[in-house]
């Protein structure tokens, strides 16, 4: 496992590795890859060094993903993308390259030549149900299962007003969809 100082993200993030940055916060960055798949293709990483995704907060989880989706919206607007691949290669057996957790947001357009398909396993109902057994086991603590106690609504009669930049990215957002 690649520590900080030899970890060619790191690296990156400590300007010591020219890139060509396309967002940065205290917390994260947005660099173009310039072995990229499509134009446009940006990894987005935390600034601080873990390998894979389990090793990152949940709040930087969150950032990073809404960072992921703004970076996406402005290759759409930009770029004149027709989809995004927004993914994460979590290990080497998926395909992380480099031991530090990174966002791929790759810009699609039709016949573009880019191929994540994959072929389906085919499982007996056994080994279906075996699997469903076994994460069940190893998730049941995380508090997803409970159902939420249902609680009435409480309408205020406040309206919610928005930003004019939050005005606009909705906006935009709406002007996506189908």
């Amino acid at each position: 496992m690649a520590t900080r100082a030899a970890c060619l993200v790191c690296q990156i993030i400590e300007n010591r590795i020219p890139s060509k940055k396309v967002y940065e916060d205290e917390l994260a960055m947005a660099v173009l890859d310039v072995n990229g798949s499509n134009p446009g293709h940006c990894f987005v990483m935390p600034k601080n060094h873990y390998p894979i995704l389990e090793q990152v907060p949940d709040a930087e989880i969150g950032s990073l993903f809404n960072i992921s989706n703004r970076i996406s919206s402005a290759i759409f607007e930009s770029l004149g993308a027709q989809g995004t691949n927004i993914f994460v290669a979590n290990g080497i057996p998926a395909g992380q390259t480099v031991a530090h957790f990174i966002i791929n947001v790759i810009p699609r357009k039709e016949n573009d030549g880019i191929n994540l398909q994959w072929h389906p396993k085919q499982l007996s109902e056994e080994e279906i149900s075996t699997v469903e057994l076994k994460l069940k086991e190893q998730t049941k603590n995380l508090g997803f299962e409970k159902e939420e106690e249902k609680k009435p609504r409480i309408q205020t009669k406040k309206p919610v007003v928005l930003s004019d930049e939050e005005e606009e990215y909705f906006t935009k957002q709406m002007r996506r969809l189908p």
